[in-house]
């Protein structure tokens, strides 16, 4: 009998790519937090976030959010401003899309650039991937640029398995930049498949993620390959509670699982 937790009639395997397909997440934050800093400083903001600090925080959301979210925070106005004149008198200037597309823009070369160099291929994804890909497509869906992605998938010897057509970034390919833990990427990743939710699986990491997935209405599986092990206890209840049928703790174990179930009829 097909496990209930997975979809009966599964077609794809809809993959989060950092912190999940490799250990991406603290080597980004590295490089991330330099231009982070360098950001808030041109704004005006005299405060700054260490890589751990923007790492427990903000993972699962893409630098234009964390961006945005800091500004907000520390008193920026942003425009197109929903209350007009709120930063009137603190000297700062405000924060445009334009600045802001040119932030995001040096945030994807700095964090591609250092990916590409300190990432490597890890026998323990690769090999369960391939044992799943005569039966299951495979498709990224990340919040994260596509340039960061390729960098990544390159390094880490992905590359084929998840070929660049078969990425969706919120940053990249839809019509409008957003992050998880908004559902649109989902969506848009399903739509272009032409599979409904419940043909898909998808597997993340972090907690917006997994809100995102579930809010598309598809069936999601937590994964906690790459949490660090003091982190693993809390990290697998808080998927549970955003909605995860169950949660893995490495891809070997995802992949035994799925092969046990009877394949999908075409």
């Amino acid at each position: 009998m097909t496990d209930p937790m997975f979809p009966a009639d599964l077609q794809v395997l809809l993959l989060d790519a950092d912190g999940n397909l490799f250990p991406s997440e603290e080597p980004a934050f590295v490089a991330s937090a330099d231009v982070t800093n360098r950001f808030l400083a041109s704004l005006g903001v005299n405060v700054s976030y260490t890589a751990e600090q923007l790492l427990k925080t903000t993972t699962g959301k893409n630098f234009r959010t964390t961006a945005v979210d800091l500004a907000i925070a520390h008193g920026v106005a942003v425009e197109p401003a929903s209350h007009p004149g709120a930063d009137a008198g603190s000297g700062r200037p405000a924060l445009t899309a334009t600045v802001l597309d040119d932030w995001v823009t040096e945030e994807k070369k700095v964090v591609s650039e250092y990916l590409g160099q300190v990432l490597s291929p890890d026998p323990a994804v690769v090999e369960p991937l391939r044992r799943l890909a005569p039966r299951y497509q495979f498709a990224a869906v990340s919040s994260s640029a596509l340039s960061r992605l390729d960098e990544c998938f390159r390094a880490t010897d992905l590359d084929e398995l998840i070929p660049a057509p078969r990425r969706y970034s919120a940053e990249d390919s839809l019509p409008r930049p957003t992050s998880k833990p908004d559902p649109a990427v989902y969506r848009y990743a399903a739509e272009q498949l032409g599979l409904v939710p419940q043909q898909c699986l998808a597997i993340e990491d972090s907690v917006p993620g997994a809100q995102s997935a579930v809010a598309a209405g598809i069936p999601t599986v937590g994964n906690i390959t790459f949490v660090r092990p003091e982190e693993r206890d809390a990290r697998r209840r808080e998927l549970l509670d955003a909605g995860v049928t169950t949660v893995i703790s490495s891809w070997d174990e995802l992949a035994t699982t799925l092969l046990a179930q009877p394949a999908a009829s075409s």
